[in-house]
């Protein structure tokens, strides 16, 4: 193997534990919140730091794990020799290889998160549809990071040198599943 290609396996694995990495804390983050969110809820406690601290890392984490997940199945693809010039390609290559359920299930969870980095509404009922929304997805980006560490492994035999997140996250992973069922069915 030359330099470059071991950089860039390197590279690969430093990006699936980022990704493990960032689902593990998208949900630690979540587990702090009581779901699900209510406008009255947040109309009465608008100035607790207690509950939009939580919130605000809820939609850094969803809107960074989603772009994590981006820039990794890319370089996925480039490694595996498949066409990476458009997102489209990538998003067939992964869900061809199982990584991503349905190319309409990324693109809906990533409208969501486009909306989740440029809107600042003040309507409560808008802001918790927005936050429940995000919960509803973080078992459908949790499953692509786990199923994006499975194919790494298995197809170029990369793993991440701290791989303590992904086992985590591997304890819970029959929950995830059936939540990510349940959401391809309302799809």
């Amino acid at each position: 193997m030359t330099a470059s290609l071991d950089d860039s396996r390197g590279h690969l694995a430093d990006l699936v534990e980022a990704c493990q990495r960032c689902a593990w804390h998208l949900d630690a983050t979540a587990a702090r919140i009581e779901w699900p969110l209510t406008p009255a809820t947040l109309e009465q406690r608008q100035m607790d730091l207690g509950l939009f601290e939580p919130l605000a890392a809820l939609n850094e984490r969803f809107a960074k794990l989603q772009d994590l997940l981006s820039t990794t199945m890319r370089h996925l693809c480039e490694l595996c020799g498949e066409r990476s010039d458009t997102f489209l390609r990538v998003l067939a290559f992964c869900e061809k290889v199982g990584i991503v359920p349905s190319m309409e299930a990324w693109q809906a969870c990533r409208s969501l998160r486009n909306r989740a980095a440029h809107d600042y509404g003040i309507d409560f009922a808008l802001t918790t549809a927005h936050f429940n929304a995000l919960h509803g997805q973080i078992p459908l980006l949790t499953e692509v990071a786990l199923a994006l560490g499975d194919h790494v492994k298995s197809a170029l035999g990369i793993e991440p040198a701290d791989r303590r997140f992904a086992i985590e996250r591997k304890k819970s992973r029959s929950s995830v599943r059936a939540a990510v069922h349940t959401l391809l069915r309302r799809t």
